[in-house]
């Protein structure tokens, strides 16, 4: 698991634990703490707005359906969740993450930037919902 990925895991448990620590909030913390607060890596939109995005959308076990994030379109979120989407048609897409950002991209050439590691990590520890809610 990459450290995005850890980023990941790490604020859900912080989500879970404290009822004050907002998706945001645990976000920034667990990335502090693995890359040092403020550095170029903790502040790395992509992956954070992958994590928001899954949140904002009820997607992590345990994280309400909320605005958690600056941007209510981001494209990470966009991607975030068509991979879920994807995953959940094709579980054995979670082995294999360069294939899997190529079918969310579906054969654009763009490189991924950590989406699919926080997608990945948090799939893989079983946080993320398997099964489309009913609205």
């Amino acid at each position: 698991m990459g450290k995005y990925g850890l980023a990941a895991v790490e604020a859900v448990s912080l989500i879970m634990d404290k009822p004050d620590c907002t998706p945001l909030k645990g976000w920034n913390q667990s990335t502090s703490e693995i890359y040092g607060e403020n550095t170029n890596s903790q502040r790395k939109g992509c992956p954070k707005n992958a994590f928001l995005g899954l949140c904002e959308a009820g997607l992590i076990t345990g994280i309400s359906k909320g605005n958690y994030a600056y941007k209510s379109h981001s494209l990470n979120k966009m991607y975030a969740l068509e991979a879920v989407r994807l995953l959940r048609k094709n579980s054995v897409l979670a082995n294999d993450k360069n294939r899997l950002w190529k079918e969310v991209m579906k054969g654009q050439g763009k490189s991924h930037n950590s989406q699919m590691d926080v997608v990945l990590a948090l799939w893989n520890k079983g946080l993320i919902v398997q099964e489309e809610r009913q609205e």
